[in-house]
């Protein structure tokens, strides 16, 4: 067989196998966060809070920190209530897996394959997402008696950093990582440095980093 036809068809074969991987990320996940507004809550809360920071008068600033207190307890309570009903979820049937690779591309089976070859990490989404929830709902009770400015700075990191593992588990870091510059316009290297000191620790924990 012609070397640039075998090339061509393991490429072929790849693609489809990624997608179909992909696909079932996403609906697995989908099939968890469905019973939830966390997007619905999030939103709201980033929208409030860019509102609150073009604030110039330092009242109605004030009055918009203090309307977003049940949004964001809303939010702590739900993220959690859904870390909660991950943990206990078994690893799907399907060929699916709750499992990331740290590899900045997604490619095929890449877990088994780096578990059969003793090489490459990985980390489970299920622990990652119970890192998040403590995130949120630490900065959310102000433990660490943030002003409200660094209070919304630090629970958009959380926010945004829990998105890109989500991102990341559905599709890849790469992926993840492009998105979050695109629409939230910041780095994922930022958002870890944006984040309480706690989830950095956790998370870098759980990818191997620290």
């Amino acid at each position: 067989m012609d070397l640039m036809l075998l090339v061509v068809l393991i490429l072929g074969v790849s693609f489809v196998l990624r997608a179909k991987a992909q696909k079932q990320r996403i609906a697995l996940l989908a099939q968890y966060l469905r019973n939830y507004d966390i997007e619905k809550l999030m939103e709201r809360l980033v929208s409030s809070y860019m509102r609150a920071l073009d604030e110039k008068d330092a009242s109605r600033q004030q009055q918009i920190w203090e309307l977003q207190t049940t949004v964001e307890n809303s939010l702590a309570s739900q993220f959690s209530s859904f870390a909660d009903t991950l943990a206990k979820a078994p690893e799907p049937a399907n060929g699916a897996s709750f499992k990331i690779s740290t590899q900045a591309f997604y490619f095929p089976f890449a877990h088994l394959i780096e578990k059969l070859l003793g090489s490459g990490k990985s980390f489970d989404l299920r622990t990652a997402i119970r890192v998040h929830a403590d995130g949120i709902a630490r900065v959310v009770a102000n433990t660490a008696g943030r002003s409200p400015k660094e209070r919304a700075f630090t629970l958009l990191a959380e926010m945004y950093l829990m998105q890109h593992t989500c991102h990341w588990y559905c599709k890849s870091k790469a992926v993840a990582s492009a998105r979050m510059q695109l629409r939230n316009q910041t780095t994922y290297e930022q958002v870890i440095q944006s984040v309480s000191p706690e989830t950095r620790n956790a998370y870098l924990a759980l990818l191997g980093e620290r």
